[in-house]
This record gives structure tokens, sequence and C-alpha cells, in this order.
């Protein structure tokens, strides 16, 4: 080649570099998305955080929504003292308590355990349907406690019963009728309240989570359990909501192998009940994950000849209540829950007071019946046509 046709045809020297840098740009980009799915993938695998967090965003979610629906039901009436302390050397152990400004002196008092997996929920999700149920005569406490991952089993156990001691040497201050005292939850708030309530009413049981009762047997007039989950051996974790579970039972217990941790056997309280449990309203959804364990819980109360309250709805009830159902003050169940919670509750205490009517718009009960095989005695049995 001339000189004068190199200069026409100038050598590109980089020009097979440029042809692999695109190559090689995919490559990066692929291992460094690798990377971090690996990382992704580990984090997830290594520690029960990930999962919490996530969990902890949707029941926060779902709990605002509902209790933002029940705020036009909320009574004027209510008062409510909020962020009270019941433990001051723990930052989380704080209460709202709602009273009626009713007259007649002190109140038989509901103290609520919020749920939310053991990772989430608080006593603000509950705001509402505490001062609703407060709005009936009753003095309510709606409980923060540690969540976990941050707080592992049996905290939770230990800052309810702190607050039952809390509110009983605080009876005069709150005028509150310590003789008639009830626990209540739904979910995980549930199960804590049950076993609180066995720590009261079982001293091995109290001996064995080396908690102090917080009150006599006698000052726990009963239990309100809504859709929670009691014994371990009976949770299906091979099924849809099984790495839910998992996540939520190892964030708990702070151990990822929790089904043979001798020390977190004792969540399962079903196993551990005794005659001497306070009698108990229980209830879940039709379409709730865990309805089997609400069935079991109080199936074994009934084995013990503990006094015991249902109310469950046929397997076809349309359309399936989800958990958390008893929330829903928009349908007919959701009403017909807190209709038959008010009676459990006056039936216990035997009160001579006049509960006023739920405040705000009527919502009458309405929706299809109820065609049941509950044993006679229980709620749903009571009410077979209070669907209709």
């Amino acid at each position: 080649m001339t000189g004068d046709e190199r200069d026409q045809h100038p050598e590109k020297p980089h020009e097979g570099r440029k042809r692999t840098r695109g190559p090689r740009l995919i490559v990066i980009i692929t291992l460094a998305l690798l990377t971090v799915v690996g990382l992704v993938f580990a984090a997830f695998e290594l520690s029960p955080r990930p999962s919490a967090t996530i969990i902890r965003m949707a029941f926060d979610e779902q709990s605002t929504q509902l209790n933002a629906a029940l705020a036009p039901l909320r009574p004027a009436y209510v008062r409510a003292q909020e962020n009270i302390p019941y433990d001051r050397d723990d930052p989380d152990a704080l209460l709202d308590l709602y009273t009626p400004d009713l007259g007649g002196g002190r109140r038989p008092l509901v103290v609520w355990v919020p749920g939310g997996a053991w990772v989430a929920g608080g006593k603000e999700a509950i705001a509402n349907y505490s001062a609703l149920l407060s709005g009936h005569g009753y003095a309510v406490a709606a409980l923060d406690y540690s969540l976990a991952p941050g707080a592992h089993y049996p905290k939770p156990v230990q800052q309810v019963s702190q607050a039952l001691a809390f509110l009983e040497r605080n009876a005069e201050r709150f005028q509150l009728d310590t003789a008639h005292i009830f626990l209540a939850g739904d979910s995980a708030g549930a199960q804590i309240a049950a076993q609180v309530a066995n720590v009261i009413t079982s001293p091995a049981y109290a001996a064995a989570l080396q908690i102090e009762p917080p009150l006599q047997r006698r000052q726990l007039s009963g239990l309100l359990l809504y859709c929670g989950a009691y014994d371990l051996e009976i949770l299906n974790f091979e099924g849809p909501h099984g790495d839910f579970l998992h996540s939520v039972l190892w964030a708990y217990s702070g151990d990822r192998n929790f089904r043979d941790n001798a020390d977190f056997a004792t969540l399962s309280v079903r196993q551990y009940l005794t005659a001497d449990f306070p009698p108990t309203f229980i209830s879940s959804g039709n379409g709730d994950p865990l309805l089997a364990q609400s069935r079991a819980m109080a199936a074994r109360l009934d084995e013990l000849g503990v006094p015991v309250t249902t109310l469950f709805f046929p397997d076809d009830y349309s359309p399936a209540l989800p958990h958390e159902y008893q929330f829903n003050l928009t349908v007919a169940a959701g009403r017909l829950a807190l209709q038959q919670s008010l009676r459990f509750l006056s039936r216990q205490v035997n009160a001579t007071w006049a509960a006023p009517d739920t405040p705000g718009p009527r919502l009458p009960l309405a929706g299809r019946s109820i065609n049941s095989t509950a044993p006679a005695g229980s709620a749903l049995a009571e009410n077979k046509a209070a669907l209709d």
C-alpha cells in the first residue's frame, strides 16, 4: 500500500477493543446482579430480619386501614389517656387507656394485646376499636410491647404481665374495678394473652416461664381470644403459609430451629392448660389459615371443663371471613363478633350498670343466614339467625 493509500485508509488500532466492550459490559452487569441476588438470598437465609421488615410493612398498612374505617363509630364520650408507661425502664412499655365518661365509679377492665405476628402491630392499630369497646362501659387498656426480631420470646409475655401489675397498682388512680379484669387479644396478641392467663392460673406454668403472676386468679374474669395460634405442633408449616410462619417464629424465638428449642416449647400454651383457666370467648373466621388453632384451643378448654363460648362459621360461609375478620364492622360477621364479645363480658361481670348502645350510625346485622352445627351454648348456636 502506498503512502497516499495509507492516508486515505488510516488504520483503526482500537476497533477490536470496541467490538468486545459490549459483551464485557454485559458480563460485568450480570455478575453484579448475581452478586446482589446472592446477597439478598443470603440475607433472608441468615437472618429473619428482612422477612420481618416486609411483613411488618404489610401488617401496618392493613391495620391502619382497618382502624381508620372505625373512626366514624368512635364514641365522643370516651376519654383516651395515651402513652402511659407501665415500666419506666422499658421504652416499649406503653399503654393507652380508654374510659367512658358515664359516671358510676370504677369500671371493669379489658386489657387488649394487639396482634401482628409478633413482628408488627401496636396499640395505635386498635385505637378506635378500643374506644368503641370502652363506650359500652369498660375501661380498655391497649398495650404496646416489644416486637421481634428486636426482642425475643418470652419478652412480650413478661411485658403484658407487667402491664397488668401496673394497672392493678394504679386502680384507684384510673378508677378500675380490679375484681373484674379481662385479657383480650387478636392473632399473636391472643396467643400472648392466653399465655399470661395461664401464668396467672397455673403455678407450674408460671415457674416454667419464670414470671411472677401479676394478679390473683379470682381477679381474672375471662378472656377474649380472636384468631390466635396456640400450639406449634398443629401449625401447618408445609402449606401455603409455611414460609411466613417459619419467618415470624424464627424472628420471635431467635432460633432458626425453633421447633427443636425446648425453651420455646412453652409458647404452645394449649399443651399447658389446666382446669383453672378462666372462662374464654374464642373465635376465628372460616377463611382464616389459623382456624384450626382456635378450634383446637376451644376443644381443649372444653375437655378441661373450662367454660368456653365459641363463635365459628360454616366452612361454606361466603364470602369467607379472613384472619382478623372481627375488626371489620362493615360486614355482619364483624358486628356479630362485637355483639357476642360484649355479651360475654357482661355475663362474666354480671354488671348492674346499663351499657349504652354502640355509638355512631346503626349497623343492622344483615347477610346470609348461618346454619350452625355448633354445640348448644355456643355463641353461634345461640344466634343462628343473627345474620339473616
